[in-house]
């Protein structure tokens, strides 16, 4: 997919698999909204093949959207009607809708179901968006951004919701920026950068690194030009430095006291003076860091 000059989506090739609750993950621009535009028949691909349940999202569109459920991260709704209105409405698109009693309650709608969509907190408006995606029993359900702007209490109900979803055989494809979301509720997780697929598995597999461990540097001032690069020359090649922002690089390699003091003498060698230096397993964020040297963003 080419936006003008350009690439937005280049050469990417993923599989979601069913009853599978997957991960979407990448920094902005790196092409993952295209990806699943294309997937829920909102784009047309100017290249290749795209299917969900067996169908082309956009020849057979009228045979796929009863059986899809699509969650936008913003909008969807129209300003001024009422949230319980257009839930309503939703569900009388559908043949065989959820109960909207049930719904509205264990997503905590009830409280605001009188509100038109415009006043709405940003919370909220994610929890219609999900129940709209959800009231028509989908077998496929895209999720963009499920969590955001809602309290930690909600969103361990919306983690449960897609947990149960996935035990009754429904298939959640979930886009995040939260990557204790993705690393808790994933079983499959691809990572997309630059419009390509840079990295693909489970979260453990992903994460996992036997004798790697990942060391966090924050330090109190910003760090020298060249920094990272300066590391990585006085740990050699079986580490990688991500630089995150300008007071904090993650360093990936051996686990062992080696790298911790070949750090710390770098640190004082540059007039550098640590806040914090952390040493632990590797987690989702580590791996997305090292594989596309960007923080993860909505």
């Amino acid at each position: 997919m080419r936006y003008g000059d350009k690439v937005a989506v280049d050469d990417l090739s993923l599989t979601v698999e069913r009853h599978t609750i997957t991960a979407v993950l990448g920094p902005n621009g790196a092409g993952k909204t295209t990806t699943l535009e294309t997937c829920e028949g909102y784009r047309r691909p100017q290249a290749g093949t795209v299917r969900v349940l067996g169908l082309d999202p956009v020849r057979q569109r009228r045979e796929l959207l009863p059986r899809i459920g699509v969650m936008l991260q913003g909008g969807g709704a129209w300003s001024g009607v009422r949230a319980s209105e257009m839930l309503r409405h939703v569900a009388k698109l559908h043949a065989h809708p959820l109960d909207l009693d049930v719904l509205s309650e264990r997503l905590g709608l009830e409280e605001c179901g009188r509100t038109p969509y415009r006043r709405l907190s940003g919370g909220q408006q994610q929890r219609l968006g999900l129940a709209m995606a959800l009231v028509g029993r989908p077998e496929v359900v895209f999720v963009d951004e499920p969590t955001a702007g809602v309290d930690p209490q909600m969103r361990r109900t919306i983690w449960e919701l897609l947990g149960e979803l996935r035990r009754d055989g429904v298939t959640v494809v979930l886009t995040t920026h939260y990557m204790e979301e993705a690393e808790r509720l994933a079983d499959q997780v691809h990572i997309v950068d630059h419009g390509r697929l840079v990295a693909s598995g489970t979260p453990l597999e992903l994460t996992r690194g036997g004798s790697v461990a990942t060391i966090r540097l924050v330090v109190t001032r910003p760090f020298p030009p060249g920094a990272p690069e300066s590391l990585r020359r006085v740990l050699g090649d079986a580490t990688s430095v991500t630089q995150v922002d300008d007071l904090s690089m993650v360093v990936s390699g051996p686990a062992d006291g080696t790298t911790l003091a070949k750090i710390s003498a770098w640190c004082a060698e540059h007039d550098v003076l640590p806040e914090s230096l952390n040493l632990g397993a590797r987690n989702l964020e580590d791996v997305f860091l090292q594989l596309t040297g960007r923080e993860l963003a909505s």
